[in-house]
């Protein structure tokens, strides 16, 4: 049996992606998280590790040797010029990892997979996908989930937006779009109609 369809599902930080990415799971789908992908490739030993200790130098190790990503984070959201290199570091290893994932998928014979990817078209993962998910949310939803997720200052969580995509061109580019503004039951039903839809196709 052949996949039918990959599916990049993407958003902005706090719009509530995870939340989505689980609703996928309960239903079986199988769902590739390019974060923890990106997370274990800066682990020592790995491939990105090197690199960014290059880069970045080794005031971002914790007292163990491994990367303090809260401590590289600050760094990156500060300064956009530290933030592509970083993402020219990890991006390309974990598009590899992406592929052999869609590969053992297929294999056990899945129709329908999900790539989770916080910059699906920032950083060209998009054209893996068949279709594109972006969950939206209002800015100032967005803004208060996040400060209140992250114990931000108000400045420090416009910073992290800002350093993303806008959300208003991901949803332009999307081929479907959940807003996710709402309760968890108005997201809820809206992804059950979403997956119907889906379904269809494969």
């Amino acid at each position: 049996m052949v996949i039918k369809m990959i599916i990049g599902l993407t958003g902005g930080i706090a719009t509530g992606k995870s939340t989505i990415s689980s609703f996928f799971k309960e239903e079986g789908i199988p769902v590739i998280d390019t974060d923890l992908i990106a997370h274990d490739l800066m682990k020592q030993g790995q491939k990105a590790y090197g690199e960014i200790i290059k880069v970045f130098g080794s005031e971002i190790l914790n007292e163990d040797g491994e990367i303090n990503r809260k401590a590289l984070g600050k760094i990156v959201f500060n300064n956009e010029e530290k933030r592509l290199m970083l993402n020219r570091i990890v991006h390309p290893l974990v598009k590899e990892v992406v592929k052999e994932d869609i590969k053992r998928y297929q294999t056990d014979g899945h129709k329908i997979i999900v790539i989770d990817v916080p910059l699906l078209f920032e950083s060209g993962f998009d054209d893996l996908c068949d279709k594109t998910l972006v969950v939206f949310t209002h800015y100032l939803i967005q803004l208060e989930r996040l400060r209140k997720r992250d114990h931000l200052s108000k400045t420090e969580a416009e910073k992290r937006i800002k350093a993303q995509m806008r959300l208003e061109d991901k949803v332009l580019r999307a081929d479907f779009v959940l807003d996710n503004s709402g309760n968890i039951n108005a997201t809820y039903k809206q992804f059950i109609e979403l997956l119907h839809k889906i379904k269809k196709f494969c």
